[in-house]
This record gives structure tokens, C-alpha cells and sequence, in this order.
């Protein structure tokens, strides 16, 4: 027998947990919703596992980081789920989705049914076994998504003590984990094909203070060229990796993070796609009536700038799927939601420094302030100009009070007659707006 409900979430990502919530805050009865996820735990902040999760001490563990404490939230404990009514269906892989007969079905055979479907799967890591690299099948190259990984790569640590680890790839992860690593004392290695780190984001200049900042820090840098083999010991255990330039690395850990891709196989052929993800409106419903995509899958409408776009990032996760929610509870009722209008955010942190953007890095760069790896309170930024107005701004080391002014900025898009006086101002532009 299948068992059916009113709402299911497929996913237990930090769209889910966020879902979730608003589902409680809308008005959801005892047994209508159900968040069915391949993972063993309630939704958590996915963000913590590449951060406080590797601190050497007082390391984040669960429940502390469950949703929704990213964004200053009640911590959704299991419990929450069980007194709201809300069934968490965990360590379950939906393997069939049939969506003209709103059947979900599980690796072991169970079926679920619904009457509205949240598309909440996220994205899987691109693995370097994906394209037959030599040896990457050893023990201990590991990769970062989800909390197993996590207890992974801390078990790895711990076997390796003050080992050697490299790090593939030159974005968010392989920044965030080269700094965790070298916390925890580990020699490391960063090695990447790009000219410089984070190139979908940063500028040369933004990127020459990260990579002078990481040398300063101990961490060693080796671009332009990619990973193309390991050696491993009798154990299977990696202790070198090869590299396209001929050279090569000792190592005891490698950590990879060259990607991901949102998980869309279940609907091929049922849904519209674009841009890698499932199509969806401004209230995030797809191509079939009743179903929803929400976080890294989506594919929705920007409408600051007039185009299609699929955003990876925890701000926009928790957005999306709060906006899902509010469409379909109107939609019930007979009501409507102001459409989706988002401001594209990014951040992170790594040792004692910390940046956000907001908007767009398209256009003419514009870098202000110092950004010198070297200074004892590095502060600069980068404004990006095109068709004469400021569409993005990025901000290191910025205060509380002056990250929400870029975000003003970023929205607003003021126009700017000279960028010299961007340049000048720096910060200060921003201030006025």
C-alpha cells in the first residue's frame, strides 16, 4: 500500500528544514506533510560542515547546527518535526518518480503519494572516479557534502595527525577546507587549473589578496594545472598525487571540491529544463501543476535582471523554499504572493577574514581600498559597473552596518558618471546610497 500525504518534500536538505518551517507557520495539519530524505538526519545548515565542524576545538556537532539556526531561527530538533505533526522520513532513496501518477518510490519498493510535490534533492559532488582518474578510488580522498562526508574526513584527520593534505580545486570548498586544514595543522597543499582562486567570482585583484593572505598562512598554491593520478600504499591508503605539470605531491589526505550537480535524473522527460536545472516560475512551480523546485535545482526567474538563472547557495535555498511554501498555501486559499525577487548573496569565512557580495559581477571591475595580504586589517572591495550603473559589490572585512549597505547598493543599482570616484570613495560610495 502506498502511503499518501497532502505535501511531500522530497529532499532533506536545508530547503527542506526551511520548508518546513513555513509549512508550521502557514497552518499545516498533523500528517500532511512528510519530508522524505536520503540522509539519516533531520534537515541541518549544510554550511557548518566545511566550517565549525572542523574545528580542532569546541567542533560543531548535531543537534547544534540543525535548521534553522543559519538565519537566527528556532533549532528545528526531530522533535520539533513529531509535535508539528510533520513526518521525517530518513535513510530513504526515492529511486522512481512518476509524476502523472504522483508516485514516488523507494529503493527497498515502498511507495509514497502526494498532491503537491517540493523538488528540495540538491546537488551530488562531482567525483574525480566520474572520469577515471588513475587511482582515485584510494582511501582518504574524500569529498564534501553532506554530514557523512563530514565524519569522513574528520576520521581521516585524526588517522593522519599532522599529516600532509592536498586540496583539488580553487572555489568555495577548496578555500574554506585549506584554511580548516591548516587550523588543524596539517601541511597544505591548494592546486587548481585557474589563473587564480574562485575565478567565477573573484577578479585577479580580489583574488591576489586571498592567495597572498592563504601563502602568508603557510598553505602552498599550485596553479594551472589539475590532478591526474594518485599512488596509494598497501592499505589503499593515497600517499601521492600526480599532477598534469609532471610534478608530485606527498600526501595523507586529499580533499576534492571541483563541483556539483544538481540532482534532476528522477524527472528527465517529465519536466521543462534550463541551465542544468528544473524549470520553475516566480513561486517556483515547474512545467507540471503541483509541483515545486526549490534550492540548487531551480532554475527560476531573476528579476532584478530579466533572465533565467539557477543560484547555488544556502541564502537562496532557504528563500526559495519559504516562497514555495507562501505560493502554495495562497494558491489554496485563493490568494497570491508578491512573485520571487531575489538578490543574488554570497559569502564566506576562513581564518580572520571574512567577505559578501551582492548582485552581479558582470561589466567593468572597479577594485577599491587595501588589499594588501600583508596588512594587520585588510579592507577592500570591487564594484562592478556595466551600462553605467553599479550591478555588484563585493566587501572584505566589512561591518555589519556596511554589508547591508552594499546589499542597498546592489539593489538599487545607482548609476556612476566616473568610476574614478568609485575608486576614491570606496566604501563611502556605498555609505551615501
Amino acid at each position: 500500500m502506498a502511503r499518501h500525504f497532502k505535501y511531500v518534500t522530497l529532499g532533506g536538505g536545508v530547503a527542506a528544514g526551511y520548508a518546513a518551517r513555513e509549512f508550521a507557520k502557514q497552518g499545516v495539519n498533523p500528517g500532511e506533510l512528510a519530508i522524505i530524505s536520503k540522509e539519516p538526519v533531520a534537515p541541518y545548515e549544510r554550511p557548518a560542515l566545511s566550517k565549525g565542524y572542523l574545528f580542532p576545538q569546541n567542533a560543531a556537532r548535531l543537534p547544534g547546527f540543525h535548521t534553522c539556526v543559519g538565519n537566527g531561527g528556532e533549532r528545528l530538533l526531530p522533535e520539533w518535526y513529531s509535535e508539528k505533526g510533520i513526518e521525517l522520513i530518513l535513510s530513504t532513496e526515492i529511486v522512481k518518480a512518476d509524476l502523472a501518477s504522483k508516485t514516488l518510490t523507494s529503493a527497498s519498493g515502498e511507495t509514497f503519494t502526494y498532491e503537491t510535490l517540493l523538488i528540495a534533492t540538491g546537488s551530488s559532488v562531482i567525483k574525480l572516479t566520474d572520469f577515471g582518474v588513475q587511482g582515485a578510488e584510494s582511501n582518504n580522498i574524500l569529498y564534501l557534502r553532506d554530514i557523512a562526508d563530514a565524519d569522513k574526513l574528520v576520521a581521516a584527520m585524526k588517522a593522519k595527525k599532522d599529516g600532509k593534505a592536498v586540496i583539488v580545486g580553487g572555489g568555495y570548498i577548496g578555500l574554506e577546507l585549506s584554511a580548516a586544514l591548516k587550523v588543524n595543522n596539517f601541511d597544505v597543499t591548494m592546486v587548481y587549473p585557474e589563473p587564480w582562486c574562485m575565478p567565477r567570482l573573484f577578479t585577479a585583484g580580489i583574488a591576489h589578496f586571498y592567495e597572498g593572505y592563504y601563502t602568508n598562512k603557510g598553505i602552498k598554491i599550485v596553479k594551472g594545472t589539475v590532478a591526474v593520478g594518485f599512488d596509494a600504499d598497501a592499505n589503499g591508503d593515497v600517499t601521492k598525487v600526480k599532477l598534469k605539470n609532471g610534478s608530485v605531491l606527498d600526501a595523507d589526505i586529499v580533499i576534492v571540491g571541483v563541483g556539483g550537480r544538481p540532482l534532476t535524473g528522477l524527472f528527465k522527460g517529465q519536466l521543462d529544463e534550463e541551465k542544468g536545472g528544473l524549470k520553475t516560475d516566480a513561486f517556483f512551480e515547474t512545467s507540471v501543476a503541483g509541483v515545486y523546485a526549490i534550492g540548487d535545482v531551480a532554475t527560476f526567474p531573476l528579476k532584478l535582471y530579466n533572465e533565467q538563472r539557477r543560484v547555488e547557495h544556502v541564502d537562496h535555498a532557504r528563500k526559495s523554499a519559504e516562497q514555495a511554501v507562501r505560493a502554495i498555501k495562497a494558491k489554496e486559499s485563493g490568494e497570491s504572493v508578491a512573485e520571487y525577487d531575489y538578490l543574488p548573496y554570497f559569502y564566506s569565512r576562513s581564518f580572520d577574514v571574512a567577505w559578501q557580495f551582492y548582485g552581479d559581477n558582470v561589466g567593468d571591475d572597479v577594485l577599491f581600498g587595501d588589499n594588501d595580504p600583508a596588512s594587520a586589517k585588510p579592507k577592500f572591495g570591487s564594484y562592478w559597473v556595466k551600462d553605467g550603473k553599479v550591478v555588484g559589490v563585493f566587501l572584505e572585512g566589512g561591518s555589519a552596518e556596511e554589508n547591508q549597505a552594499i546589499a542597498r547598493v546592489a539593489r538599487a543599482q545607482p548609476p556612476v558618471a566616473d568610476v574614478q570616484v568609485l575608486k576614491e570613495e570606496g566604501i563611502e560610495f556605498a555609505a551615501k546610497i
